[in-house]
């Protein structure tokens, strides 16, 4: 969508809209170039529900008011996926978060930046070398982000004060994990906090994964310190590898576990780097075409929003199971157009059928 200047009420719409049942990333925007403004969309929703086969219902305007306040009170503000100062690497996310809060100074994201990741039970030797890495590259101009966990996140934002964003799985208000309190403050204070979930919102498993899409999406490359070949630092890598942005790593010993996710990103093709230089020069020189091979980009059905508004919903129900299939492949079995298979996923999604998963794939509800 284009730039554009909210009138508070539009504003107000936009967060309604996506606190609602149902509606994520993709649903949210989609909802926008289908009405053209979030006040018309809440109004459309109760039919969208009925085509889901639920009768639907938008949050509660009350909760919308109070989460305001809580953000107020918080020292926080909105930014919206359109505005001016929306991070432009970030935007291109088909997931990107359509609405963030922050405290701090979002120019940070409009730098070059560098997200930098690892295990939280790390070892000295790696803490140190993130610290150093980080200090490094914020000093060649680079502004290092990271999750705030402990560990190797901890050391990155350490190193690389003031040029750090801390991305958190929690609302701006809550400080996580408790011991990175200070450290949490200061980056609001001296840095960039960002958060996605609304205020007083407690961090879950399954907001650590939105999380990570986040600080990959804000970087054009991701680099991994330390880390298991289980680990939430390999989801963030292959998140970034999906975004066809940069994947490094730095080797370490076979003889330990905690640098065995590090290895297999290597092998699997991720770029090696040994020190700091080798990251500035692979950023240096991003031109969106990455020479790490460590996961190609999804393919991208886009569609011009007027498409999206003019378009009537595909019969593509007989086409879903609860096995998460490609959008891609739904419109090419169906033979129906990139928008109204998007519309038919839209009506699915906002009737509680349908689940979005990672790499543009959809599943009915289990």
């Amino acid at each position: 969508m284009p730039e554009t200047t909210l009138s508070q009420a539009e504003a107000f719409a936009r967060i309604r809209l996506l606190r609602s049942p149902h509606i994520g990333p993709v649903s949210y925007v989609q909802l926008l170039r289908r009405f053209g403004t979030a006040e018309a969309a809440l109004e459309g929703l109760p039919d969208f529900g009925r085509n889901g086969k639920r009768n639907y219902r938008p949050v509660p305007a009350e909760g919308i008011e109070r989460e305001v306040e809580e953000v107020r009170a918080a020292g926080a503000r909105y930014l919206f996926h359109d505005q001016p100062d929306y991070p432009v690497l970030l935007g291109e996310l088909e997931s990107a978060p359509p609405i963030l809060t922050y405290r701090g100074d979002l120019a940070l994201a409009a730098r070059p930046c560098v997200a930098m990741v690892g295990a939280r039970n790390s070892s000295a030797a790696a803490v140190k070398l993130a610290r150093e890495f980080a200090t490094a590259l914020a000093e060649a101009g680079l502004t290092v982000v990271s999750g705030l966990a402990r560990g190797i996140d901890g050391a990155a934002h350490e190193g690389a004060f003031p040029a750090t964003i801390g991305v958190i799985a929690s609302g701006i208000d809550i400080a996580y994990p408790p011991q990175h309190a200070e450290l949490q403050e200061r980056i609001a204070s001296e840095g960039l906090l960002l958060a996605e979930q609304p205020p007083g919102t407690e961090p879950r498993g399954s907001h650590f994964p939105s999380r990570n899409r986040i600080i990959a999406g804000l970087a054009s490359g991701t680099l991994v310190v330390e880390a298991a070949v289980k680990s939430g630092s390999l989801i963030t890598a292959r998140l970034a590898g999906e975004a066809g942005r940069e994947v490094m790593a730095i080797p370490g010993s076979p003889l330990d576990a905690r640098s065995a996710g590090c290895n297999h990103l290597i092998r699997e093709g991720a770029v090696l780097v040994q020190e700091p230089g080798d990251v500035i020069e692979l950023l240096g020189s991003f031109d969106g075409s990455p020479h790490s091979t460590f996961r190609e980009a999804s393919a991208d059905f886009d569609y011009v929003p007027e498409e999206l508004a003019d378009a009537e919903p595909a019969d593509i129900a007989d086409l879903l199971t609860t096995a998460p299939v490609a959008v891609d492949e739904l419109i090419r079995q169906s033979g129906e157009s990139a928008a109204a298979v998007q519309l038919a996923l839209l009506e699915l999604e906002i009737g509680g059928r349908l689940e979005r998963h990672a790499a543009g794939r959809v599943s009915l509800n289990q």
